[in-house]
């Protein structure tokens, strides 16, 4: 029986997704389209880099590394946005800022972290049939380990000024978005308002990225 996934789990899960180590795919590199093509050229990068065993001991440089390269294939404000549900819509400008910049943090460190952990992964594409003047898709992929059972990831993306970008992923039907809004929610009921959560989140995010004690 398969438990709901965590959104710690979710953002391994997108790194594992993104792992592609080439096994066979159910469409080939020739066969992909548009939204999927951008999956792979991440996964490629971030693959290569993992061959640097000096790149893979150094937290900081993998942080900016992957940043460098998540950064502008993820629609972070729209992310934001639906995260934050209703409480977006009550927020000022200044603190739909704060939020998006803090939370954007947190995915890529917890990418980062999660990124030099797990080896001998695989992504399998599943074929995707995209309308000429789509401008949302929904790219269905397994993520593979051998011995255990393929897990479903799904990315949802959006065409933005010619470009996809990934608005929200799921894994086994579970939406980070939707996880991470019920979280947010909570937190902001918790403190009573949604700049107590970014403030909270801001601390985390610079205690998490200080450089370690001597």
């Amino acid at each position: 029986m398969k438990t709901k996934p965590t959104a710690f789990f979710m953002i391994v899960a997108l790194v594992l997704a993104m792992l592609n180590f080439a096994l066979p795919s159910v469409a080939s590199a020739d066969n992909l389209v548009g939204p999927q093509l951008t999956i792979q050229d991440v996964s490629e990068q971030l693959r290569l880099k993992l061959k640097d065993k000096t790149f893979i001991k150094d937290f900081e440089r993998i942080t900016q590394f992957v940043q460098t390269v998540i950064n502008p294939h993820v629609d972070f404000n729209r992310i934001s946005a639906l995260v934050l549900g209703q409480n977006w819509k009550n927020a000022s400008s200044e603190d739909r800022a704060r939020f998006t910049k803090e939370f954007q943090t947190l995915l890529i460190r917890t990418y980062s972290r999660a990124f030099v952990e797990f080896k001998d992964w695989s992504i399998r594409f599943m074929p995707l049939t995209l309308e000429p003047n789509a401008t949302k898709a929904v790219i269905n992929t397994e993520v593979l380990q051998p011995g255990i059972q393929p897990i479903n990831v799904s990315y949802r993306m959006i065409l933005v000024n010619e470009q996809w970008k990934v608005y929200d992923f799921m894994i086994e039907g579970v939406s980070l978005v939707t996880n991470y809004r019920s979280t947010f929610d909570n937190e902001i009921a918790r403190t009573g308002s949604l700049q107590s959560v970014i403030s909270d989140l801001a601390k985390r995010n610079a205690e998490a990225l200080a450089p370690p004690k001597a």
